[in-house]
């Protein structure tokens, strides 16, 4: 291991004992909930303190475990714009695994919001500006003992606040379609490199269509597995109950090697319990012959809705169809609820667990990258202001909703969940898969750095239609590229039961080998 490294991990055991509270301090928290104290009260209180913190002391003296760090590495380089075109990659690195295994020779971008040791991580935001882990994310200690090389960070939106691909703090990054194009987000820089040929396969986040919206936009593979499948160890957060990581490649080889060597249930990560996981090479090749896919409705007709893209997908369907798939048109109402039920989730999940939980929230039974957040914690009490638009919507939304509502929206979102997974559930029961755009329209143009903030803000928010509601139930979902609109690539969302993966990656495949997407 190398001492830079070395370093950064001895700066966690530094002393800082827990200080008692002044009385001055204990009454501006009575104030701030009504407490009315009298200095006795204070005095008292002050005391029961001060013996609780005694156990605080005793943690200050005890060493927590750490994620291993196995590989030595140099910290790597920040790109020259010459090579960086598309303005998608953070930080460049060369770390090898150096054994043999399933991702042996290959080429892996990680998601800048993925711990990489020795690395720096920014996670697309100022307020992480300067961050350097001293852990490797689960995800990547699996890549690198299957034989994989990380080839950097990708860049990604300011915490991942966006499906489109401006709010990035090092600048927007570009669709190498057209670079005057979104890439999509939250996990543009993951989908462009990949798109642009630099890189095999790579890792991205999903908690709103993050892998799925820049993979449709950028004509490549991403796949959101099901919740809980893959661990997010060593990344950092938006809201529990919605944070998925996934595959995204240059074909669906790609997203099954990666998916096999990434999935399974990790002893820090509580929501990998229940993962199932699946011989998803095995897939590869397999005929799709009598699968049943529902073609969904409700997934054609937003209002935002593109005839174009509708067309695309229909006809791409329609190549399924010749492969011995029977197609069925399926419709569930319930599917134009997703959002509202999204939005009730994400806004006061996101505000309590990444912002004011300062990167790693409370009360979840995993591992809490304390480097992370102590540096998220200065981030946000002193670079607020350089934060983008749709971080501070966020806050002041969230925050809102909390202080005067109560969580009353974020609790009925959590219960209307159940309605809309059985919605799923009971539609797949007669089909085997769901199918439907992506995203509605093609890439949006990038706005220009003086773009009014309604219109900057409502371009990064306005794709999701399609793709946040299987982030709240969960549901495995696979953007397949299937033709182009106008040079832009159009993306095929493929949905299963949870856990079948396999049966998406068998679908896609089958897809992929007899139609050339690029002539639909």
């Amino acid at each position: 291991m190398g001492l830079f490294v070395l370093r950064l991990r001895l700066m966690r055991f530094r002393n800082m004992p827990v200080r008692t509270p002044t009385p001055h301090q204990i009454l501006e928290i009575a104030a701030k909930y009504g407490l009315a104290l009298t200095d006795a009260d204070v005095a008292d209180f002050r005391q029961l303190i001060q013996q609780t913190l005694v156990s605080y002391q005793r943690l200050d003296e005890l060493v927590e475990p750490s994620l291993p760090v196995s590989v030595p590495r140099s910290p790597g380089f920040r790109p020259e714009a010459a090579d960086n075109p598309y303005n998608a990659w953070y930080w460049k690195t060369d770390i090898a695994g150096g054994r043999q295994g399933l991702l042996s020779g290959k080429h892996v971008a990680i998601k800048d919001n993925i711990c990489v040791a020795g690395v720096p991580m920014m996670n697309g935001s100022r307020l992480l500006e300067g961050f350097v882990p001293d852990i490797d994310a689960t995800v990547v200690t699996r890549i690198l003992d299957a034989g994989g090389i990380i080839a950097g960070k990708a860049a990604c939106e300011d915490l991942c606040f966006s499906g489109a691909s401006h709010t990035c703090a090092t600048g927007p990054i570009r669709n190498p379609h057209n670079p005057a194009h979104s890439a999509g987000g939250s996990s543009g820089g993951s989908a462009a490199v990949v798109a642009a040929g630099d890189v095999p396969m790579a890792l991205g986040g999903d908690q709103g269509g993050s892998i799925r919206t820049p993979s449709s936009w950028c004509g490549v593979y991403g796949l959101k597995p099901t919740w809980g499948l893959v661990p997010t160890t060593g990344s950092m957060p938006i809201s529990y109950s919605i944070d998925h990581c996934g595959p995204i490649g240059a074909s669906v080889e790609d997203i099954a090697r990666l998916l096999a060597v990434i999935a399974g249930h990790d002893g820090w990560d509580s929501r990998t319990i229940a993962a199932r996981t699946g011989d998803y090479m095995a897939e590869l090749g397999q005929s799709a012959r009598g699968l049943r896919v529902g073609v969904l409705r409700e997934g054609f007709a937003h209002p935002e809705s593109d005839a174009a893209v509708n067309a695309k997908v229909r006809d791409a369907a329609r190549h399924l169809e010749i492969l011995g798939v029977q197609l069925i048109e399926i419709s569930i109402p319930m599917h134009y609820e997703g959002p509202s039920i999204w939005s009730g989730i994400i806004l006061e999940g996101a505000a309590e667990m990444l912002m004011k939980g300062h990167g790693v929230g409370h009360n979840v039974a995993g591992y809490y990258p304390l480097s992370m957040q102590e540096a998220f914690a200065r981030g946000f009490d002193t670079r607020l202001n350089d934060a983008s638009d749709t971080v501070k919507l966020v806050l002041l939304l969230g925050e809102y909703l909390h202080r005067y509502y109560h969580n009353r929206y974020h609790s009925k979102a959590q219960n209307l969940r159940v309605r809309l997974r059985n919605a799923y559930e009971e539609a797949l029961r007669r089909v085997d898969v769901l199918l439907m755009p992506t995203i509605p329209f093609t890439a949006t143009e990038i706005p220009p750095p003086d773009a009014p903030r309604l219109f900057a803000v409502e371009r990064a928010l306005n794709m999701q239609a399609n793709t946040c509601p299987f982030d709240v139930t969960g549901n495995p979902a696979f953007t397949v590229p299937c033709s182009k609109v106008n040079g832009l690539p159009v993306g095929m969302m493929l949905v299963g039961r949870p856990f079948e993966e396999t049966t998406l990656i068998r679908l896609a495949h089958a897809f992929e080998t007899n139609c050339d997407w690029r002539n639909i």
